[in-house]
């Protein structure tokens, strides 16, 4: 499999399962189609139907005999990821692939869930915990690959351990970047409790780079009615073929981490300037996501905030 080119091999998926969620546009909808391309049955868990049938058609207008198809999910809802889960496990079938890609971005203003979580941390980070935590038998009978998305923001600032939500004072990028390093943090200690616990679950982590997705985009129900000056930046130097990635290669380090033979616990993103765009690499771990105590210390609190309880497994605590 090339590490080198701005493209990528992936392996031949027949008889796969994968789920990807944020696949209605941007980078997930690019996951779903190379996923698709390569023979496997691809699950669209979408908050918005309409969005979502439009990205199955743009799937099957490259893939005519893709197989596709929707599921109803709100990542902001332990209620709706709980749904979800109970709809896959009332399948009963294998999921081989697991790719945790949806997010929001730094909302101007303080948002809550529904379940009262700050909106970044309890979207982003809670609801794949709980969403993983739903599916680990279908995972395990499939013995999946799950691929954590994560961002160069989890390189930047730190998790508030004294105000999770951001109740007392909020800072829209500080609490990004907090939800990808818990999520990363995550994605490593579930590939660690796997392999103690026998699960048959190995987990990577991957980032996309910079590249001119809706994340930064106008969002009415995000409280931002006009494009960010960043994504007008990003898109004028995302056409120019400068410095940013693109549409076409933002997917590639997590169609890697979710494709490689290769272990779990390893971390792909672009390798061009400074890991924005180019073609994907392993990487380092950034130094946030290097603390096992951070990683257990984060598990817990999720269990606990989510009630979504994992097996034990040897040598951890509960």
């Amino acid at each position: 499999m090339s590490r080198t080119s701005s493209t990528i091999s992936v392996p031949d998926l027949s008889g796969k399962l994968a789920v990807v969620t944020g696949a209605s546009d941007g980078v997930g909808l690019g996951l779903a189609t190379r996923l698709a391309g390569a023979g496997a049955e691809v699950v669209l868990p979408v908050r918005n139907r309409r969005k979502g049938e439009a990205a199955v058609a743009r799937i099957r207008q490259q893939h005519p005999r893709a197989a596709v198809s929707l599921r109803d999910l709100d990542l902001s809802s332990l209620d709706s990821v709980a749904a979800l889960g109970a709809t896959l496990r009332g399948e009963d079938r294998p999921i081989h692939l697991l790719v945790n890609n949806a997010g929001v971005m730094t909302p101007p203003d303080r948002q809550s869930t529904a379940d009262g979580f700050e909106l970044q941390f309890g979207s982003n980070h809670l609801g794949h915990f709980a969403l993983v935590s739903h599916l680990l038998p279908l995972l395990r009978a499939g013995h999946a690959r799950v691929t954590a998305q994560i961002s160069i923001a989890a390189n930047q600032n730190a998790i508030n351990w004294d105000d999770l939500n951001w109740q007392r004072s909020y800072r829209g990028g500080r609490a990004y970047s907090q939800s990808k390093i818990a999520f990363g943090l995550f994605g490593l200690e579930l590939d660690r409790r796997s392999r103690a616990a026998g699960w048959g679950i190995s987990s990577n982590l991957a980032h996309p780079g910079i590249a001119p997705t809706s994340l930064l985009a106008a969002r009415p129900e995000l409280g931002r009615a006009r494009d960010t000056a960043g994504v007008r930046i990003i898109r004028a130097l995302s056409a120019r073929g400068l410095i940013v990635g693109t549409l076409e290669t933002a997917p590639l380090p997590a169609l890697l981490a979710a494709t490689t033979p290769d272990a779990g616990g390893r971390f792909y993103g672009p390798s061009g300037f400074g890991h924005l765009g180019g073609a994907p690499a392993e990487q380092d771990l950034y130094s946030r996501l290097r603390s096992e105590d951070d990683a257990r210390r984060i598990w817990e609190i999720s269990e606990e905030l989510t009630r979504c309880a994992f097996p034990a497994a040897a040598g951890t605590s509960r």
